[in-house]
């Protein structure tokens, strides 16, 4: 099954891309949970982060970096959350591996 995200990677479906680079791309969430909610999506098919190999590190580490440089780009210095989901009991919608990028309102805990 082709995932959202791989059809917007091969252009099948638009998307306004607010960054992209050789390894991702963030788009806004469509089902936004807080006033700014992005996603950071690799280019790479990975369906979750317990899929991730020890050969996907860099790639993860890269994710992680973006987001936070995007977050800054952004001025979102009073805060944001980053979260990734796994699995249908995570949260996880798309099974291709993606970044929430959460800000605009304080954040509670327990988030779930």
């Amino acid at each position: 099954m082709t995932t959202l995200f791989e059809k917007i990677i091969s252009g099948e479906v638009p998307a306004k891309i607010l960054f992209e680079d050789a390894h991702c791309f963030a788009i806004n969430d469509i089902n936004p949970q807080a006033p700014t909610h992005l996603l950071v999506v690799p280019k790479k098919a990975l369906p979750r982060i317990g899929a991730a190999e020890e050969s996907d590190q860099e790639l993860l580490g890269h994710l992680l970096l973006t987001a936070a440089s995007i977050a800054d780009s952004m001025n979102l210095h009073k805060g944001y959350r980053i979260v990734i989901n796994n699995g249908p009991d995570g949260g996880e919608c798309v099974p291709h591996l993606h970044v929430h990028v959460l800000a605009g309102r304080a954040m509670q805990w327990p988030p779930g």
